[in-house]
């Protein structure tokens, strides 16, 4: 009987202690629940809920959370078949097997990728402690030491990271030693890729989640394996790469349809490149319409001096829900709620225009890196 057990992932360079572990589900001989060492609250949610110690189906190597912090964690059960299929086709699209940075925290999916890559590859991974935050000098300083390896140099990052490392000359001119820089976990904002792409950095924008071990769709194409279809404006996903379910949801309707998963996400294909336009589950309804965050935010991440941006619903005893914006900017004081209002109106209808307006030193993020909207709704809500 295979037996599924915690792995405490540590932070920063002891993170390196789990290899051997990681390197046993790789080949199919353990089941492991990875939790953050350093976050004792965390890591008892998880274990409460993904039951660690009781029996689970053999071919499940990992149980990986997925991300978000609000309701029940669901645990992605992925094989070894399904993660050497996932690091094979990364590394035939990116330029083959080499070095990585790692940059993100090690317990989710994009942060373990790294590691397994790296094991994959033969090659012991560089490590970034992002525990307090992360700093663009010392992603700079640690690029340096890990470019002096004889391998093509990888790193993943979520486009927060991106942006900050851009900001930095020192940072910005590291990225450059890079064969390619993953951007994952949220939409990349436009003034940051074309920032990217100006100074030569190689960006892959990547796609997708726990539940397909990761990125399967690089710049809009899927992988090799990977399937993509969209059904009533949804983001279906397939491919050998696919979880076989969920650890504590076993009739989970995202995995109703056998070799497919139904994300969340609504998108659309065209002549074989993916755009995905945002979180149906994040949609705001106000005044009997649907305003999808993400696509507001590309118009707002457009407006000179913005730096990040957010956009939520707040509820409204008239529209139901009315849209909000929290923006970071170069200068506070540089945009007004008119400014805002006018540029999305223009843009996207009235309907989509923010009817608040919040100027914040920092948006919060969930440990993935993404925007944490249920915090900023409880904090700019009242």
């Amino acid at each position: 009987m295979t037996v599924l057990a915690p792995l405490p992932v540590p932070a920063g360079k002891a993170v390196l202690e789990v290899l051997p572990q990681l390197e046993k589900a790789l080949n199919g001989e353990a089941s492991w629940l990875p939790v953050p060492a350093h976050d004792r609250h965390e890591a008892q949610r998880l274990t409460d809920t993904l039951r660690p110690g009781e029996a689970i189906h053999p071919t499940a190597s990992l149980v990986v959370a997925t991300s978000g912090t609000t309701g029940v964690p669901k645990g992605a059960m992925l094989s070894a078949a399904a993660l050497h299929a996932s690091i094979a086709a990364t590394y035939q699209r990116i330029g083959g097997p080499g070095k990585w940075v790692l940059a993100l925290p090690a317990h989710h999916i994009a942060g373990l990728q790294v590691l397994l890559r790296s094991l994959v590859a033969g090659t012991t991974p560089a490590v970034i402690d992002v525990t307090a935050g992360f700093e663009p000098q010392v992603f700079a300083a640690v690029t340096a030491h890990a470019a002096r390896a004889d391998a093509p140099l990888y790193t993943s990052l979520v486009p927060g990271q991106l942006g900050k490392t851009l900001e930095n000359e020192a940072s910005a001119e590291a990225l450059l030693a890079y064969r390619a820089v993953l951007i994952g976990g949220a939409a990349l904002p436009e003034a940051v890729r074309e920032r990217a792409n100006s100074l030569g950095v190689r960006i892959t924008r990547t796609y997708g989640m726990s539940e397909t071990c990761g990125g399967c769709v690089y710049d809009g194409v899927p992988l090799d394996g990977a399937r993509v279809r969209i059904d009533d404006g949804r983001v279906i996903l397939g491919g050998p790469m696919l979880a076989s379910g969920y650890r504590n949801f076993p009739d989970h309707p995202a995995f109703a349809e056998a070799g497919w998963f139904r994300t969340d996400d609504a998108g659309s294909v065209a002549d074989g490149v993916l755009t995905v336009r945002g979180r149906l589950d994040e949609a705001i309804s106000s005044g009997g319409l649907t305003v999808v965050p993400q696509v507001v935010e590309a118009v707002l991440a457009a407006l000179p001096g913005v730096r990040e941006c957010a956009v939520f619903g707040l509820p409204d005893a008239r529209l139901g829900e009315r849209v909000a914006a929290a923006l970071v900017t170069a200068e506070p004081g540089s945009l007004s709620l008119a400014d805002v209002r006018e540029t999305v109106a223009d843009q996207l209808g009235r309907a989509a225009a923010p009817r608040e307006l919040f100027i914040v030193d920092a948006l919060p993020l969930l440990p993935s890196g993404k925007v944490d909207r249920a915090a900023l709704r409880m904090s700019l809500g009242n």
